[in-house]
């Protein structure tokens, strides 16, 4: 590309962009934001509504999953979608300033939370493959062990549970 001599470009494969920094790159944006943060294995922690939320919460749940817990890497894909698309709904329908994220473990399972100011109890809708949105909750129903909502007197949880093989 003209005029971008020295600067290192995206690989493109399968018509996606790759990335070539690689796991040390992603390891380090997941230290500074535990740094930023704090652990969400230690209890809630405060993320504001900004574009790059989902992205924080995604390098925070991978961090505790596989860093902190050791569980293996196929649940943490599954973990670090379904928070993303938590994030997704607290950012779009609540019109919340920010978050809290708390994920925790318990034998044979672990739980991701995200709390909000708005009491609106989230749904499912109908999906059709035509449809350009609105699967979130759809994947969180389908993906997971177990979800729900729990209402406070100010908010709410929005949770899902994962089953873990404990060893």
């Amino acid at each position: 590309m003209a005029g971008l001599e020295g600067i290192e470009q995206p690989q493109r494969r399968g018509g996606m962009v790759a990335d070539r920094r690689g796991p040390a790159v992603e390891d380090e944006q997941a230290r500074e934001a535990l740094a930023r943060y704090g652990s969400p294995a230690d209890g809630e922690v405060y993320i504001d509504s900004r574009p790059d939320a989902a992205r924080t919460v995604r390098r925070l749940t991978r961090l505790v999953v596989v860093h902190q817990w050791g569980l293996g890497p196929q649940l943490s894909e599954v973990a670090v979608l379904l928070a993303s698309e938590l994030v997704g709904n607290a950012v779009l329908h609540t019109g919340a300033r920010g978050f809290a994220l708390r994920i925790t473990r318990t034998r044979g399972r672990i739980k991701v939370e995200l709390r909000d100011p708005s009491r609106a109890l989230p749904c499912v809708l109908p999906v059709r493959p035509t449809d350009l949105g609105g699967r979130g909750l759809f994947l969180v129903d389908k993906l997971s062990d177990r979800w729900g909502a729990d209402l406070l007197p100010i908010g709410k949880y929005v949770w899902f549970e994962l089953r873990v093989v404990d060893r």
